[in-house]
């Protein structure tokens, strides 16, 4: 997502395969930015250190049993990953990104761009 909650991205993958494991490359092909704002999901070394090489800053909480904390967290530019997950509600409008109709990656994948366009169209 972009700072205005807007699809830059994605990557579809399993129910069962853990985001964090797709965080590494879905980081590298995003476009230069300042700041990557991410959940407690991805509170991993090797994503940190993704963000860094790119010239970033990582703004990820750390999970609760963390022996460094939060101390470091940026605060206020953790506020605005709100965006993201009204981003998210918003794709869920669409029926059949919601219930995933189809069961081939490559068709869902479509359904997915095609509603992410829809969401960079000036409303």
């Amino acid at each position: 997502m972009d700072a205005h909650g807007l699809p830059i991205e994605f990557e579809i993958t399993g129910g069962q395969i853990n985001d964090c494991t797709q965080a590494p490359a879905l980081i590298s092909k995003l476009p230069a930015a300042e700041t990557i704002v991410a959940d407690k999901g991805y509170d991993s070394e090797r994503i940190r250190e993704q963000v860094e090489l790119q010239g970033a800053k990582a703004v990820i909480p750390r999970k609760r049993n963390s022996v460094k904390g939060n101390a470091d967290l940026d605060r206020g530019l953790y506020r605005n990953r709100h965006l993201v997950e009204n981003a998210f509600a918003r794709l869920k409008h669409y029926r059949a990104v919601a219930s995933r109709f189809d069961k081939l990656k490559r068709n869902y994948e479509s359904v997915v761009a095609m509603a992410c366009a829809f969401l960079w169209l000036p409303m």
